[in-house]
């Protein structure tokens, strides 16, 4: 088990414009995270999870690459389709597979897609909902 921390959430209410950001938010089982445009049963990526160490790494603030949850302490490289996210007391997430790079990532900052690409953390869908903050402890297990 990798255990972790919650460093910042961001909501992305309208296509094309930057993501909020949040202290807390609400994930709403089968759905997504409450008021993001991902939001919807019928969307495998719902949430996108991202580490800040990778963002440090890559010299990207919180929310350019449009993740939902930073965190820190927790080795997404190594995650894979179909662990468990523990989110804070009452949250559980499904990663269904990596995020894939598109090109926005070079309107970030040229050359961001290529040095992004296998590292822009994992898309989950939500199993069961609940509310999350700033702060909260993050659990993957196997």
């Amino acid at each position: 088990m990798q255990q972790g921390t919650i460093t910042a959430l961001h909501i992305a209410r309208v296509k094309g414009t930057p993501s909020d950001p949040v202290q807390e938010a609400r994930a709403l089982s089968g759905q997504g995270l409450e008021g993001d445009r991902s939001c919807s049963v019928d969307n495998t990526r719902q949430v996108l999870v991202m580490d800040q160490e990778t963002l440090e790494r890559l010299d990207v603030e919180p929310g350019q690459v449009k993740e939902n949850i930073t965190t820190v302490g927790l080795d997404l490289a190594n995650a894979e389709a179909g662990q468990v996210l523990f989110v804070g007391d009452d949250v559980t997430l499904e990663f269904v597979g990596p995020c894939v790079a598109c090109g926005k990532m070079n309107q970030i900052r040229p050359g961001l897609l290529e040095e992004i690409q296998g590292r822009r953390g994992m898309l989950a869908v939500v199993i069961n909902g609940g509310e999350f903050k700033v702060g909260d402890t993050v659990r993957l297990e196997p």
